[in-house]
């Protein structure tokens, strides 16, 4: 079976507890987004994601739209992954290395998807890969590293 995940991974200036929680905070979510595409979470949605929560954004890729996802991996921090309605993932890892720096692992899996297959023959896996990386980018900046 073809691989059908992607990944990108930096270390962050910032202990875990303190990435994770800005991952768990829906709001937070347009500050670190390095595709541009996500703009707001949805009125009413939670404060905190949780294992099981739904949550809701307003994104635009071209034009507008909204999207629901559901948390469906958790470990208070250190693992974090929601899924969106085609069933593809989003996972953040987060792994202590010590002077209080975290190494971060985001990915886009697309293994759990309705159609892996055509995702797997789909630009979207190689664009989602490079925000991946702008989002790790801009992680870092927000604790005030750059590494």
């Amino acid at each position: 079976m073809p691989k059908r995940s992607v990944s990108a991974t930096r270390t962050v200036h910032a202990p875990a507890e303190r990435i994770f929680d800005l991952l768990t905070d829906p709001s937070k979510h347009p500050l670190i987004d390095g595709s541009g595409s996500v703009r707001a979470p949805l009125p009413g949605g939670p404060e905190r994601l949780a294992m099981g929560t739904s949550f809701g954004m307003d994104m635009k890729i071209g034009l507008a739209y909204r999207i629901e996802n559901v948390v469906v991996e958790f470990e208070e921090n250190r693992l974090i992954a929601w899924r969106h309605f085609n069933g593809h993932r989003w996972r953040w890892q987060l792994r202590p290395v010590g002077d209080g720096a975290t190494e971060v692992t985001e990915t886009f899996d697309w293994s759990t998807a309705r159609t892996p297959f055509l995702l797997g023959l789909s630009p979207i896996p190689r664009r989602n890969k490079a925000s991946m990386e702008r989002s790790l980018e801009r992680l870092s900046a927000l604790f005030g590293a750059n590494t």
